[in-house]
């Protein structure tokens, strides 16, 4: 794999870690600089010019505090004994900082800590062993590899180092419980954060890695939230031209795709869902730009879309309403 830190494989050793680690991450969590015998007339300055500057001033101290709370954080997952809460602590955190994402990838060896506490699990995927402690465990490294994911100075370096990669395994699981859902609800949270900024290149990875079937079979038969998230994923992928053209080329995958979508419909008749009803309609309205995807649905996979089903959903979601009538235009 194309680690980000070259260093990581010539200073072993968890003392040289936390010296390097301190010496990144004052640089990526600096505050102002010190005060010193200068600035005493600046100073004085600022606190006769009235409760605005007070208030700028408190409201500096408290960022710098929240910062030296998360490099303190940062620093404690060298510790084999702290790790755990240091992870909790920090995705509970992890709003408090835009940049975290930047600091988690530069910091030296931090990156490998979070890939080594989620391939850890892996053993426990199957046969079905994991507990949830060690699901919330993994799912903390998950929330903070959304933010290099989310982050656009990190972005496509976590895409160029395959750690996506890393998620495809907690996908790939069956298991209905709640610990095995958390992991790919959490998973695909990276993954939507890496493909909605409608870059190609990302769209590439996922179809070149053979993605969409794990994509697919979590529309089919994930829980409602990871349903949305996956066909949110879906429908990211194929209004990318690249995306489109590889699920629509081939005739099996076009039918198979459609299928599925038709499945989640008919899922949502017993308890209608308005976020994935529209996510599964702007799947279709973009499928029917090709002629033989629209020829299938014309078969009766819009059925329930067109009659009085989900006639809650119609009258209460404007969106949802103009939505299903673009796709009706759209076949007729």
């Amino acid at each position: 794999m194309n680690y980000q830190n070259q260093m990581l494989y010539s200073r072993p050793g968890g003392q040289q870690n936390t010296a390097a680690s301190s010496t990144i991450l004052n640089g990526m969590f600096a505050g102002p600089a010190a005060t010193n015998g200068g600035n005493s007339a600046g100073t004085g300055a600022a606190i006769e010019s009235g409760n605005g500057a007070g208030n700028h001033q408190t409201a500096t101290t408290t960022s710098n505090s929240d910062n030296e709370v998360l490099y303190q954080l940062m620093l404690e997952l060298f510790s084999l004994n702290n790790r755990e809460q240091a992870l909790a602590e920090l995705s509970r955190r992890r709003d408090q900082n835009p940049d975290l994402g930047v600091a988690l990838w530069n910091s030296y060896g931090v990156m490998t800590i979070l890939y080594q506490e989620i391939i850890a699990i892996y053993p426990l995927l199957n046969p079905p062993a994991l507990t949830m402690p060690v699901s919330n465990r993994a799912c903390n490294s998950l929330a903070l590899l959304q933010l290099v994911a989310t982050h656009e100075q990190t972005r496509m370096q976590l895409l160029k180092a395959n750690v996506p990669q890393l998620l495809y395994p907690f996908l790939s699981t069956t298991s209905k419980a709640k610990q095995y859902d958390n992991l790919r609800l959490t998973s695909l949270g990276v993954i939507g954060a890496l493909v909605k900024y409608d870059n190609h290149e990302v769209i590439n990875f996922f179809v070149a890695t053979e993605f969409l079937p794990l994509c697919l079979k979590i529309m089919d038969i994930g829980s409602e939230l990871c349903k949305v998230v996956a066909t949110f994923i879906f429908q990211k992928i194929i209004l990318d031209d690249g995306g489109f053209h590889y699920v629509t080329s081939h005739p099996k995958r076009l039918h198979t795709v459609l299928v599925i979508l038709n499945n989640v419909i008919n899922q949502m008749v017993a308890a209608p869902s308005g976020r994935l009803l529209k996510s599964v309609t702007k799947c279709l309205i973009r499928l029917a730009d090709n002629d033989k995807a629209k020829e299938e649905m014309h078969d009766g996979i819009t059925e329930h879309l067109r009659d009085s089903t989900f006639a809650q959903v119609l009258a209460e979601d404007v969106a949802y309403r103009r939505l299903v009538y673009q796709l009706i235009m759209k076949l007729a």
